[in-house]
């Protein structure tokens, strides 16, 4: 039997944790030691509390880093700023991840957003595979444009990524490990798991020799739906604080009838919520998402992929306010699916009883997202789970990359 580290290491939200857990237990159920490094111990506490599973903090990045050119143009300028910059301020972190690996004794290391637990991996000899969305397991060439309504001098991509490569080869360097050929690599580990499906891939891979294994889900909340008393439209809200927006959304959505449920993990933790009504429920944990979305005229959320993806396959519409651009990106994808309502595509100041009174009225909505659900009506998350767990289990009996001595 192996031991098999799961980490996640940029990034916000519960998917990443939901992601991780529900790949954890087939691996566990087969004897597997398991374990996870983890970059937000609090809010995920209850999300992993009936695994058993022992969690560890991930080594992160804590400093700000000055020059960067404005504006990111790629997942290599997200990377910058998040310490790729200089190798001796990398090597630092590098040694965190190399030093937990090697005490919890790793056989195979999996990565969900966590590139410099991959190349620890890699200086080290370990086997290792990304899962995840399609934003963080970039195509294996050039990294794509972030915003590609935008033109981007191709120089300045080109230096961007240069940099990121440069450094994570002098961190490898450092261990007597080969280098990464593209900067690509870094988001990719041995063997890359795209854990979505092409319609919502933001870099357009439909057709592509790259595996698709549709979205991991198996971090839903335990918590029973508690619904504001009346007989207004049901919707459920996962949301994420502050945001200065959330106020008037669910004043318009109050306005309209309709009776709120929404999950803020800020709120849940004892912060005031953005927003107080009769008619807007702030539940006290995560919600079990299956049961809240049967009962939805439509789902709100910041465009998590694994909300969005678990909203679709309900046949659920949404209405989405992105925060990052990942999660503009997956807005994107749903809307042009017609499938919801991405409010960052839109003009402000934004007409919220207008915004509110499409997602209940425009029936195309739901007809695009119950078609999503009828194209994926054989997908079943835990078959998907199953699946991914042999392909890790493949890794525990290959060859690592560049065996170092540990």
């Amino acid at each position: 039997m192996a031991n098999i580290v799961f980490c996640w290491e940029l990034g916000a939200a519960l998917g990443h944790a939901g992601r991780l857990k529900a790949l954890a237990r087939p691996l566990r159920a087969r004897g597997h030691e398991v374990s996870f490094v983890l970059r937000d111990l609090v809010h995920t506490r209850r999300l992993l509390a009936d695994t058993g599973i022992p969690v560890y903090q991930a080594p992160l990045w804590l400093h700000r880093v000055e020059g960067l050119p404005p504006g990111e143009a790629s997942l290599a300028d997200i990377l910058l700023a998040c310490g790729w910059l200089d190798a001796d301020a990398m090597a630092g972190l590098v040694d965190g991840w190399r030093n937990l690996l090697s005490a919890l004794h790793a056989d195979v290391v999996v990565g969900d957003y966590a590139p410099a637990a991959l190349l620890a991996a890699r200086s080290l000899g370990i086997a290792s595979s990304a899962v995840g969305a399609g934003f963080q397991i970039p195509p294996a060439g050039p990294l794509p444009p972030l915003r590609d309504w935008e033109a981007v001098p191709q120089a300045r991509m080109a230096a961007t990524e240069a940099r990121v490569l440069a450094t994570a080869n002098a961190v490898l360097a450092r261990h007597g490990a080969a280098p990464y050929a593209r900067a690509a690599d870094l988001l990719r580990g041995d063997v890359p798991l795209l854990c979505t499906w092409p319609e919502l891939d933001p870099w357009g891979r439909a057709g592509t020799d790259e595996r698709w294994f549709g979205s991991t889900i198996g971090g839903a909340g335990a918590d029973m739906p508690a619904w504001p008393d009346g007989d207004g439209p049901r919707v459920f809200a996962y949301l994420r604080g502050p945001h200065p927006e959330h106020g008037a959304m669910l004043d318009a959505l109050a306005r309209a009838g309709c009776r709120t449920l929404s999950y803020l993990p800020d709120v849940a933790a004892g912060a005031a919520p953005p927003f107080a009504h009769p008619l807007i429920a702030w539940a006290a944990g995560p919600v079990a998402l299956d049961m809240a979305l049967r009962e939805s005229a439509f789902a709100i959320c910041h465009a998590g992929e694994s909300t969005v993806s678990q909203s679709l396959l309900a046949g659920v519409p949404l209405l989405m306010l992105p925060r990052t651009a990942e999660s503009f990106l997956t807005a994107r994808c749903v809307r042009r699916l017609g499938a919801g309502i991405n409010v960052n595509e839109m003009a402000r100041p934004l007409d919220w009883d207008a915004v509110v009174g499409r997602m209940l009225e425009e029936r195309d909505f739901r007809a695009a997202a119950q078609a999503f659900a009828r194209r994926h009506a054989e997908f079943a998350a835990d078959r998907q789970a199953e699946t991914i767990a042999g392909v890790l289990e493949g890794l525990v009996r290959r060859p690592a990359a560049v065996p170092v001595p540990r």
